[in-house]
């Protein structure tokens, strides 16, 4: 760790944060805050906790993933069920700057802990609400899972295969993209408050508004010319070329070589002079008419070469290109590790690497202060300090269930 970013004081210093969502949306968007500084205060169900402690590979019964995604917060359980438990979640809702909730919508109003219920006593809230279809309009109360939602969005039916069943990538885009625009929004909501006369507002976040935010031209596209963009498996439809091809040694690369000039480079890289200065290829338009061609010639350039071969070949030609890399090469390369893109945290005494967060900010870089702590492990810090409950009071909580 640098020391500047030891010493510097962080963007978002000073503002306390929420969080009473559970898993990946609200808590991503949780996480990328208090990376940049935010005090981030966690709600969990006593027992359990949140469910992401328990996902995936775990190493001593906890999530290895809840060590990256949980970093820099303060972790409390409460019992929302409980009169006692809202109570005092009301409470720590009238010290924070920013709430960031993503239950069913309804669910806070049902405890009387919705955004009205703050208007008048704490009007500089930030009242941040994820869900999956937002909260309003006929599918408000439906549940929003990431999956489902990725396919509403539209942004299944252009990932995958033509005639295959669309494609889901290993990963819940849908939770951490929702979760980017809430911490984009609340910055917003916070930049906002500081004018004259400002105030807190609602942030309202839905997982399939923000894949949608990610559909580029295909609105315009059936809007002004009635063109449905399909799925094109490994290319872009109307762009040539642009592919991943397979190598000697039977590994994957992606070469874009759509730009006129490139082209042009990439052609006579692969010894096809002739094609590099064919008229019917000169522009975009062209390629896309012999997209077969191409592809066919560089697939089979590509199979005569090993992926490092070919890689050293068309970056001596300038043309634009790389590995398609698994977390084992991420790991090992050497851009990654010049970018300080892995942040090394101990568990128990062992060291872990977990991802770093970006954007970069040069005098004000965000870092990773403690990983994911052990459930309840801030009570006292938070319950105790901050509100002000006894130990003995404390210890009645835990014996009725309510932390």
């Amino acid at each position: 760790m640098s020391e500047s970013k030891s010493q510097n004081p962080k963007p978002l210093a000073g503002v306390r944060v929420l969080e009473l969502g559970q898993l990946l949306a609200g808590p991503f968007a949780a996480t990328l805050l208090g990376y940049f500084g935010a005090e981030v205060i966690k709600v969990e169900p006593p027992g359990q906790g949140d469910p992401l402690r328990k996902w995936r590979v775990l190493d001593e019964g906890t999530s290895l993933w809840w060590r990256s995604l949980a970093r820099n917060k303060k972790c409390i359980t409460l019992d929302l069920k409980s009169v006692r438990g809202r109570e005092l979640v009301r409470e720590l809702i009238l010290k924070s700057d920013v709430l960031i909730e993503n239950f069913r919508p309804g669910t806070m109003e049902n405890w009387a802990l919705g955004p009205e219920a703050f208007k008048q006593q704490h009007p500089e809230l930030i009242y941040t609400r994820i869900s999956g279809y937002g909260q309003d309009g006929p599918m408000a109360r439906k549940p929003g899972f990431a999956s489902v939602c990725e396919g509403f969005s539209g942004f299944r039916h252009v990932n995958g295969f033509p005639d295959q069943a669309p494609v889901r990538p290993n990963l819940s885009l849908g939770d951490s993209l929702a979760g980017l625009h809430a911490a984009f929004g609340i910055v917003l909501a916070l930049l906002q408050r500081q004018q004259p006369g400002g105030a807190g507002q609602v942030v309202d976040v839905a997982l399939y508004e923000a894949m949608f935010n990610m559909m580029e031209g295909v609105i315009p596209e059936f809007s002004g010319a009635g063109v449905v963009r399909e799925p094109s498996g490994t290319t872009v439809t109307g762009i040539v070329p642009t592919n991943t091809y397979r190598c000697r040694d039977d590994k994957y690369v992606v070469i874009g070589g759509n730009g006129d000039s490139i082209f042009a480079r990439l052609m006579a890289a692969v010894d096809r002079q002739d094609l590099a200065e064919d008229p019917r290829l000169a522009d975009n338009a062209g390629r896309v008419r012999h997209e077969q061609e191409i592809d066919e010639l560089l697939a089979q350039w590509t199979g005569n070469h090993s992926s490092s071969e070919v890689l050293a070949i068309l970056e001596q030609a300038r043309v634009p290109s790389g590995p398609i890399y698994n977390v084992e090469d991420m790991m090992k390369d050497p851009q990654y590790r010049a970018r300080e893109m892995f942040e090394r945290v101990e568990i128990n005494g062992k060291p872990l690497e977990i991802p770093a967060l970006v954007p970069k900010l040069a005098s004000t870089p965000g870092q990773t202060q403690w990983p994911g702590p052990e459930l309840g492990s801030h009570n006292q810090q938070v319950l105790g300090e901050l509100l002000g409950v006894d130990g003995e009071a404390l210890a009645s909580l835990k014996a009725a269930g309510v932390i």
